[in-house]
């Protein structure tokens, strides 16, 4: 019984990469580039989009909870405009969505400012240079300013898959691993076995497992990203 809750936790942990990383990515890549073009305050911005960083991910999840609930105000609204609601929580897909999206909103600001240098890195002449090649803004995004974002891109990139392994606040204040262990990431299945059944020493087997899979699994994206950028002249 033990082992099967183990894969299902390892499992459950890896879809919420999947779905986590590439989200994150795209959304502290787009703040990062409104914050770049805008025409002033952007230190107020960028310190804006930080905060949800800094906020408790307890408080965060208990107000999350909150306005999910069947008598919170989305619900309420839900009900009152269409004549149902979800059970956002109580679902197990929507239930990953949301940790998901709250994961996201927490993790994209400060992701954002780690884009944000690396784009006020990029000198003009190399815009210049693409514009006199006929390149628009969008094969300018692609062609030059993602290769060249590959040193922050590369560091996102690692400390969202440690993040994404290693998640246990949200999950655990919102849904406690359920419903039918859909969030049972493996934080949470160490905390039940070690807290909850008192077996400390299945608890930190799991633990090992958990570090010696997380290891693995930023090796092979290191190697992946890394001949991406050596592709982009990177070395």
């Amino acid at each position: 019984m033990a082992s099967s809750r183990v894969w299902a936790a390892f499992w459950v942990s890896y879809k919420f990469m999947l779905g986590f990383i590439p989200l994150v990515l795209v959304a502290s890549i787009c703040l990062a580039l409104i914050v770049q073009h805008l025409p002033k305050w952007k230190s107020l911005f960028a310190v804006a989009f930080f905060l949800p960083y800094l906020a408790s991910g307890v408080v965060s999840s208990l107000v999350v909870k909150g306005v999910l609930s069947y008598s919170g105000p989305l619900n309420t609204f839900l009900r009152a405009t269409f004549g149902n609601s979800p059970d956002w929580l109580g679902t197990p897909t929507l239930a990953m969505i949301v940790i998901v999206a709250m994961v996201v909103w927490k993790m994209a600001g400060y992701y954002a400012l780690i884009f944000l240098s690396g784009l006020q890195g990029i000198p003009t002449e190399i815009y210049e240079a693409a514009a006199i090649d006929g390149a628009g803004p969008w094969r300018a995004f692609w062609q030059v300013t993602l290769p060249m974002l590959y040193p922050a891109f590369y560091t996102v990139l690692i400390l969202a898959v440690g993040i994404a392994l290693s998640i246990f606040t949200e999950p655990y204040a919102l849904t406690h691993g359920g419903p039918e262990m859909a969030t049972q990431t493996w934080q949470l299945e160490i905390y039940y076995q070690a807290f909850d059944q008192f077996r400390s020493g299945y608890g930190a087997t799991v633990a090992l497992l958990n570090a010696v899979v997380t290891l693995i699994t930023i090796l092979i994206i290191r190697r992946v990203v890394e001949a991406w950028g050596h592709k982009n002249g990177w070395n």
